[in-house]
């Protein structure tokens, strides 16, 4: 065993060697850049550089011919370091929360400049974004225009806020494990997105995602579920125990987009929280009319 460990550990140090002589080799260049959290690839297609991406991680679903053009390094909090060298990165912009810490600092030690990304659920948090990747991929001014659209687009989402006199109240369901639901409560993604869009989190007394017995889904009375999906069928939330008896089961409000669009908070977040809440407030022709421009 120990052997298999001795020779585990060389040839993980061959490889951080190899990748840092290639790194080192390429340390003038700004355009091997290594994209760690979906919002970030996202950017760097709005910014239109994505020509300096060498690689992204598998939560990077947006533009779809992202996973299709470039490397994957994996999922962005079970990194690999070695799996990152082998692209020899100049630079590595991991979202914050993005790991594990040996991975990232093994690529620190392979001399990788590695950049975190603050991942603030908010339109400020969005704006930063948008701002930190505009610095890296040298395109200041662009990112200012698709800030300052961005920005104008939360404006026009807070003032429709200012017009809503109840709130609906909504429950952000994460996923179902044997019946269960794991919910967003406060300080989540998941709270931020049901805020902007004028709703109220009825799981704000949770704090984090965490599991919610069906006698406190029914007794929080929840109008409209929110839950990510995909392009398969939605699960028959109403058929479930607890779930069939709130107001939201009588109308059955039920609103399903991807994860990346809907609690991703990158350029398109101004637009999930204006989808999700014409699908809040659908008799309110000004609350409900679409945005300007698609998903």
């Amino acid at each position: 065993m120990s052997t298999q460990r001795s020779a585990l550990r060389c040839l993980r140090a061959l490889l951080t060697a190899v990748a840092l002589i290639a790194t080192r080799a390429h340390g003038a260049e700004t355009d091997r850049i290594v994209a760690v959290g979906g919002a970030i690839t996202e950017i760097f297609y709005a910014l239109e550089r994505q020509d300096r991406l060498v690689a992204i991680d598998t939560t990077s679903l947006y533009p779809p011919q992202a996973l299709k053009e470039k490397a994957n390094v994996g999922y962005f909090r079970a990194l690999s370091a070695e799996g990152v060298l082998s692209t020899r990165p100049s630079l590595v912009l991991a979202l914050q929360g993005a790991g594990p810490p040996p991975a990232i600092q093994s690529l620190i030690d392979a001399g990788v400049r590695v950049a975190t990304i603050p991942d603030s659920p908010s339109a400020q948090g969005v704006v930063a974004k948008i701002e930190a990747v505009g610095r890296a991929a040298d395109a200041n001014d662009a990112a200012a225009r698709l800030a300052a659209d961005v920005r104008a687009r939360f404006d026009e989402l807070a003032a429709l806020r200012s017009r809503i006199t109840t709130k609906r109240r909504a429950l952000f369901v994460l996923s179902l494990q044997n019946g269960r639901p794991l919910v967003g409560g406060r300080g989540t993604a998941a709270d931020a997105i049901i805020t902007l869009a004028g709703g109220e989190n009825v799981a704000a007394d949770i704090e984090g995602y965490k599991p919610m017995t069906l006698e406190a889904v029914a007794a929080t009375a929840p109008e409209t579920i929110v839950m990510m999906g995909t392009d398969a069928p939605p699960p028959d939330v109403f058929s479930l125990p607890g779930f069939s008896g709130v107001p939201a089961a009588q109308t059955r409000s039920l609103f399903i987009r991807d994860g990346l669009y809907l609690i991703g908070f990158g350029p398109r977040a101004p637009q999930a929280a204006r989808e999700l809440m014409a699908a809040f407030y659908p008799d309110a022709p000004v609350l409900s009319s679409p945005l300007d421009g698609d998903r």
